[in-house]
């Protein structure tokens, strides 16, 4: 029997393989090591891109924690300021 084919998947590898293509050629037409020395200058981009992005993530997450901390403060003054109003009242001085 016949394998039926997928026209979506079989559309999207000839896409992902031109792409693919077109990236190989746009290095192939560079001479040797100036194609390598670009190709080393974008990892060392990209890789600093990672790094920056990772220095926000964990920022985020910090600012995400201190907020539940200080969400957290802000809850038990609250409960205890609602405490003494409801209580006896306070003697004067």
């Amino acid at each position: 029997m016949e394998e039926e084919k997928d026209p979506i998947n079989s559309v999207s590898k000839a896409i992902c393989d031109a792409a693919r293509y077109l990236g190989d050629a746009s290095y192939a037409v560079l001479p040797r090591d100036m194609a390598h020395s670009l190709g080393e200058f974008k990892k060392s981009f990209l890789n600093n891109v990672r790094y920056l992005v990772e220095k926000d993530i964990e920022w985020v997450d910090a600012r995400v924690a201190g907020g539940d901390r200080l969400r957290e403060e802000w809850k038990r003054a609250c409960s205890q300021d609602e405490t003494n109003t409801t209580g006896e009242p306070e003697p004067a001085s």
